[in-house]
């Protein structure tokens, strides 16, 4: 059956690789999109999806599956599960692991996990720098060879200036981008953003200059090394605007936010929940709605879930002590629909470049698409059902989602890795 010629028929098909949004049907054999609207073919198998929503599936910029080292938090397999639930049929995989993906064993690691799990793609992002310490070059070309797509130290940020400018030397020459977390760690020194609200609470702070001086230094070595760079979390408006400069000068470099940054603010901390102890944290309504044009306008290029799992166990202490981190994988496109393209901040089309498009060009894997020959990798939306978020029933082994409660619009009914059903809740 796997091979059966399928029809997906009568939904709207957004794909911006092609610049197509329209009711369409779409067409798939042996795991390859054959194309739209072709004329039937007896023995075909059709899938009627009037009211439905596809979309190439999503790419997801980063991630923590948090495997091996912290499998309390999360699995390669329920890590896979949960994207596959949320929409995402590839997940670019953080190297926030215990021992961290430096050597090529790591690397051949991750992807046996994956391949093991039989749920999503999962692109394995290596350390830049030797066990993420940022004193030592990682053996890149190594990493490269076993399969590694990209390159970062999490969200350790690699203080050392002058190791940075030869990552971006050295990842240039493999032709692989640089994935960099923004952030001044002698400035982030605190819980939450630093304004009035931290004021109020008596909470040590995070100001919006951690992250302003942390992007203008990583575009200034992008632009000096000729190499790729791509800001893993932007979260504030000072951020925007170096961003914005930068790629007038025509510097390599992109970026990528959170839906939690595009929905939700500072203010959500005012009830010490350490749900709301995100990484980045939230920032105030003026930072909120500068990337809110920013993505709308696409400076900042694509929407990463930032899955950042954390043990109830670990989450439930003082909001001092609990680590930062939520989940997010199954709520990010439902937090997307809701809250950006149904108020008319984003259309479907632009919404399915940040999420899909964008990320696969920026990694230079394959997907973001589902023209003609491209692998059957398909979302399938139901965009009018209205859901609840409940965290005990996610496929996730955390339950920390700040969107907990909350009901959203736009439920993943159907999802398709190389043509094959990884999820199908359709009739």
């Amino acid at each position: 059956m796997e091979n059966q010629r399928l029809r997906l028929a009568g939904a709207r098909l957004v794909d911006p690789s092609q610049n197509l949004d329209r009711v369409a049907d779409l067409v798939i054999e042996q795991g390859r999109v054959l194309g739209v609207d072709l004329p039937p073919q007896q023995g075909e198998q059709v899938v009627p999806l009037s009211g439905k929503v596809i979309l190439p599936g999503l790419v997801d910029l980063y991630a923590e599956f948090r495997e091996p080292g912290f499998e309390e938090d999360e699995t390669i397999a329920t890590g896979s599960q949960a994207a596959v639930r949320g929409g995402f049929t590839a997940v670019a995989c953080a190297p926030n692991t215990q021992p961290p993906v430096d050597s090529q064993a790591a690397v051949e690691f991750l992807l046996h996990q994956a391949a093991r799990a039989g749920g999503c793609r999962v692109w394995p992002v290596a350390c830049a720098s030797r066990g993420a310490q940022g004193s030592e070059l990682a053996e890149i070309g190594q990493l490269v060879q076993a399969g590694a797509v990209a390159f970062s130290d999490g969200d350790a940020p690699i203080r050392d200036p002058g190791l940075l400018r030869r990552v971006f030397q050295y990842c240039g020459m493999f032709q692989r981008v640089v994935l960099s977390f923004p952030e001044s760690p002698e400035l982030a020194r605190g819980v939450m953003h630093e304004g009035n609200v931290s004021t109020v609470l008596g909470l040590k702070s995070i100001p919006a200059a951690a992250e302003v001086v942390a992007v203008s230094r990583d575009v200034t070595l992008a632009e000096a090394t000729g190499g790729r760079l791509h800001l893993t979390h932007i979260s504030t408006a000072g951020a925007v605007e170096v961003l914005r400069r930068a790629k007038a000068r025509g510097v390599q470099v992109t970026a990528s936010i959170t839906p939690f940054h595009l929905i939700l603010t500072d203010e959500c901390l005012r009830s010490f929940d350490s749900r709301y102890k995100l990484r980045p944290p939230l920032r105030s309504p003026s930072d909120v709605e500068a990337c809110r044009e920013a993505v709308a306008d696409g400076t900042i290029d694509a929407i990463c879930s930032g899955h950042s799992p954390r043990c109830e166990e670990k989450k439930v202490q003082d909001l001092d002590l609990a680590p930062f981190g939520a989940v997010s994988l199954e709520v990010a496109l439902a937090a997307v629909v809701t809250h950006l393209i149904r108020p008319g901040h984003l259309s479907w089309l632009q919404a399915a470049e940040r999420l899909s498009t964008a990320p696969a060009r920026i990694l230079g894997v394959p997907g973001g698409s589902l023209a003609p020959g491209s692998a059957a990798d398909v979302t399938i939306v139901d965009p009018e059902a209205r859901w609840q978020v409940e965290p005990q029933q996610f496929a996730s082994r955390s339950r920390s989602c700040p969107l907990a409660g909350q009901e959203l619009y736009g439920r993943v009914v159907g999802v398709l890795v190389d043509g094959r059903w990884r999820l199908s809740l359709l009739e």
